[in-house]
């Protein structure tokens, strides 16, 4: 029986090996391609642990983690992600940005995906000032070699949701699993207001 469970603060500290494990495992697919390790993972994680304003939406089944959807005010991102909307002439104390949601296969189709939308953005309208939401994701060419034969896009699941693509991108630097060295990759983001 799977349960959804909402943790903040210094509470999410107690999943970050679990958040990790999963992360690396879903990531390595198309499109990210990600070949990570639990000491980055960790790092990356635990900035969510000391911000006041991050949320994890994890989903457990049997008090394992198998899926988790993550989210913290873009002003606590690191500059990466903050600069494209600063020169866009936003605020940033004014967007929440939903960072990742991963979920076992197995655990797919089941409307979880929706769910860690609708968490994240309850919990950034309870933030002071939250006007936008935005994310972003991988641009992959549309020839890439390991790109599955049978993959679909998720965009018209986040235009369900009521995002829009916008022309923000910015560059984030991973290893892929078939590469010996990290390289830079463009993040379109995709943004809804409030």
């Amino acid at each position: 029986m799977t349960q959804i469970q909402v943790v903040t603060g210094a509470q999410i500290s107690e999943f970050l090996d679990a958040l990790a494990v999963l992360r690396i495992a879903i990531f390595r697919d198309f499109p990210y391609l990600y070949d990570g390790t639990l000491e980055y993972e960790k790092s990356y994680l635990s900035t969510y642990a000391k911000s006041n304003g991050a949320l994890v939406v994890l989903i457990l089944d049997d008090g394992k983690v198998v899926g988790a959807s993550t989210g913290l005010p873009l002003s606590e991102e690191t500059i990466e992600f903050k600069q494209p909307f600063i020169d866009a002439g936003y605020n940033v104390d004014e967007i929440f940005y939903c960072a990742e949601s991963v979920l076992l296969p197995a655990y797919r189709g089941r409307g979880l995906g929706k769910r860690f939308f609708e968490e994240r953005e309850a919990h950034a309208k309870q933030i002071e000032g939250m006007k936008h939401v935005c994310f972003c994701a991988v641009v992959r060419e549309e020839q890439h070699p390991l790109k599955p034969s049978d993959y679909k896009t998720l965009d018209p699941f986040w235009m369900s949701q009521g995002y829009s693509k916008t022309r923000l991108t910015c560059e984030y630097v991973w290893q892929d699993i078939d590469k010996s060295v990290d390289t830079a990759k463009t993040m379109q983001f995709w943004m809804k207001s409030l």
